[in-house]
């Protein structure tokens, strides 16, 4: 008997869960590392244990055997087919597991399952839409490094960029440069190190550089501006007939909005939850699907 269930919401920079009743009645929620599949399927899986562990250890309950516990997880990474096939042979042991990408959970939080649209802005980027015949469509979420525009990692690779150039000599040199070279080790042999070793995750440590210096530094304002016009094409792409709100969600989604285009602002709408959430109802939908297919 399935006693809780738990919403997931895994990416490149960290797992948030939420823990509830299978009546939907929310309790804690915990945190941990990575679980975007790109980091591979036992991190992943181990990232989901340990804010597991502390969703209830928030609520003060013990964590009882995985069987009793169903879970809905909303994962970057879902779309390559193989790692996603190999994250659910790796199950250990949940009574039931639904997963979807990370977009798709994002979307039922934003709008509470009704139409709409949403823009998702952290590690990566990606957009979804939900029309009222109840068919959807992605836009974006290629991954780093070829797609997530306007995501942290796609923001902090541009800047790296432009440190690089300033190292060299290409481009004048300031402040906000100077900022990114000691970011990434302080000199030209420590920067060669930092960029052998960087993933999705540390490129996107470095947007927050880039929006502390973006009102001073035409570089970076530069970046963020191209940004706000990314996240715009998505929604655009979306719902080319703007006839839908848009949530934006994400790390980055507050502090992206001021270098978004007025017009798209003007339709945007405060998310009624998060991917999290949009975990729970995933579950919850998925355990009525089951329970209305099993032979009478």
């Amino acid at each position: 008997m399935i006693e809780y269930i738990l919403g997931v919401d895994g990416g490149g920079s960290g797992t948030r869960i939420r823990l509830a009743r299978p009546d939907g009645q929310e309790l804690s929620q915990g945190q941990s590392g990575p679980s975007g599949l790109a980091h591979g399927v036992e991190r992943a899986w181990s990232a989901v244990a340990h804010a597991a562990s502390l969703a209830f250890r928030t609520a003060g309950l013990p964590q009882p055997p995985l069987q009793q516990i169903a879970i809905g997880l909303g994962l970057a990474g879902v779309h390559n087919k193989l790692w996603a096939a190999s994250f659910l042979e790796h199950n250990p042991g949940y009574a039931q597991v639904a997963l979807e990408s990370d977009a798709l959970t994002t979307l039922l939080g934003a709008h509470g399952g009704n139409p709409g649209a949403i823009v998702a802005i952290g590690t990566g980027s990606v957009g979804e839409v939900l029309h009222a015949d109840g068919s959807r469509h992605e836009v974006g979420g290629w991954g780093f490094p070829s797609g997530d525009e306007a995501g942290g990692a796609w923001i902090g690779m541009r800047a790296v960029n432009h440190a690089q150039q300033v190292v060299d000599g290409r481009v004048s040199g300031n402040a906000f440069a100077s900022a990114i070279v000691d970011a990434c080790g302080g000199q030209r042999d420590a920067m060669q190190a930092w960029l052998a070793g960087a993933t999705q995750t540390t490129y996107a440590q470095l947007a927050r550089l880039v929006l502390e210096h973006g009102p001073s530094n035409p570089t970076a304002l530069a970046i963020l501006t191209e940004a706000g016009r990314q996240v715009a094409l998505i929604a655009g792409a979306l719902d080319p007939q703007a006839s839908l709100p848009v949530a934006l969600c994400g790390g980055l989604a507050a502090p992206l909005s001021p270098y978004l285009p007025a017009d798209l602002l003007q339709r945007v709408v405060p998310a009624q939850g998060d991917s999290a959430a949009g975990g729970l109802r995933l579950i919850l939908r998925h355990m009525h699907q089951q329970k209305d297919s099993a032979p009478c």
